[in-house]
């Protein structure tokens, strides 16, 4: 029994094996060793999950961990451990460090670090362009052979569009989905919030729609032309959906994220001064927030992940123009995504499952992640979606405080994660 775990009595929710029932899963020297609904099996430590959810572990695409450069906000430490108290076991950070991660010695040294500080799968994206400046390609090909699974120049846009061109033409022949941040930076013209009748009564200069939506529409054409798999992250305008819906509907190779602040939050919302709710893509309107929820209902949005951006007071302590851009969210997502779309009926736990772990999972082509089928991985997100309390930041593990969902009252709370047949985190 050396190394075994059973989790007992839990509702296991894992499509890609097709179970949704009550089940004892079995972990066995860090594998899935078997789920049945009868009891067959002996275990070392046995979790009583009766009532809960058991899903197979989260996957987040889209977390910024800081580290290298920015370790005041947040480094591999820290954000692993939110990532466990979240229910998350991977997640994929994005390369606007300090140095950028544009070649592979600096892979390499996240993949060092992560080897001895994480809790939880750390998987580093690479640049696209060297120094993110957008002049010239980064590495990409040495990255890949270091273990990059996706390429992204988070934070920005390749604004020229035949080097974003060639760039996707390098991920379509090493098999790597390009992770999209989608903003002209000519649009945004000095703007710090949604461009609506929220900002102009503030005084304070917009980003409108056309910002995101123009680089979706030039990117969705580009990738189809080179072959590569486009993954829109953080999609906010319901310009987004459209575009999305008609790119699968042609048989495009694209997916796209939405994270919990814009399905949960609209421009109405935000209040003003205070600069916890500025991030980038900023909150939109209810018309937006509305094609969003459409979007993940209908799956034409498959994935969930939280833009996880991490600040120190003093960034946000600041004007709204000056303040830093970002929220955390490794420690928010799973009550946001139970309380506003779970328990409200937008989407089913089936399709959490699938947004928060299959899907992301299969973007990544990480074949022993994303389900309980025997022989992978043993990471295990247990959750009770009944538990009822308010977020707290003083509980966070995230050195980020910045959020505006302190507390508001949520259900669902991440009771044990486990990462490679390990406790990484147990709610006490």
């Amino acid at each position: 029994m050396s190394g075994t775990i059973l989790i007992r009595g839990g509702r296991v929710i894992d499509p890609g094996t097709g179970r949704d029932g009550v089940y004892n899963l079995l972990i066995r020297d860090e594998k899935i060793a078997g789920c049945s609904r009868s009891v067959p099996y002996t275990a070392n430590r046995v979790i009583d999950a009766a009532g809960c959810y058991v899903m197979p572990g989260l996957i987040d695409l889209h977390v910024h961990l800081r580290d290298p450069g920015q370790t005041e906000k947040e480094d591999i430490s820290s954000g692993t451990r939110a990532a466990a108290r979240g229910g998350i076991t991977t997640v994929v950070a994005m390369p606007n460090t300090k140095p950028v991660i544009d070649r592979p010695d600096r892979v390499d040294y996240v993949v060092n670090k992560a080897a001895h500080a994480a809790l939880v799968h750390v998987l580093q994206a690479g640049a696209a362009t060297k120094d993110q400046k957008g002049l010239e390609l980064a590495d990409i090909a040495g990255m890949a052979k270091r273990g990059i699974p996706a390429v992204s120049e988070d934070g920005k846009s390749v604004m020229n569009s035949y080097l974003c061109r060639e760039a996707f033409r390098v991920c379509a022949q090493l098999n790597i989905p390009f992770l999209d941040h989608c903003e002209d930076k000519d649009l945004v013209h000095g703007g710090c919030v949604n461009e609506d009748e929220y900002s102009r009564a503030e005084g304070l200069p917009g980003i409108g729609n056309d910002t995101e939506d123009a680089i979706i529409a030039r990117d969705i054409m580009l990738a189809h032309e080179t072959g590569a798999h486009l993954h829109l992250c953080h999609c906010s305008t319901a310009g987004s959906y459209r575009m999305l819906r008609a790119a699968k509907r042609e048989g495009y190779d694209v997916s796209g994220e939405v994270c919990p602040h814009h399905f949960t939050l609209c421009s109405r919302d935000r209040v003003p001064g205070d600069t916890n709710y500025k991030m980038n893509p900023p909150l939109r309107t209810e018309i937006d927030r509305d094609a969003l929820l459409e979007g993940l209902a209908t799956d034409v949005f498959e994935v969930i992940s939280t833009d996880h951006a991490p600040h120190t007071a003093e960034d946000k302590n600041k004007s709204m123009k000056d303040a830093a851009f970002g929220i955390t969210g490794l420690e928010t997502s799973v009550p946001l995504v139970i309380s506003e779309l779970v328990r409200p009926g937008v989407i089913t736990p089936s399709q959490m499952a699938e947004k928060m772990s299959l899907n992301p999972a299969r973007i990544l082509h990480l074949k022993d992640r994303g389900s309980f089928a025997e022989g992978n991985i043993a990471d295990v997100t247990v959750i009770d979606p009944n538990l009822r309390y308010r977020i707290d930041v003083r509980t966070f593990r995230s050195k980020g405080r910045n959020t505006p969902f302190n507390g508001r009252e949520v259900y669902g709370k991440v009771l044990y994660t486990i990462c490679g047949g390990a406790v990484v985190y147990e709610e006490r």
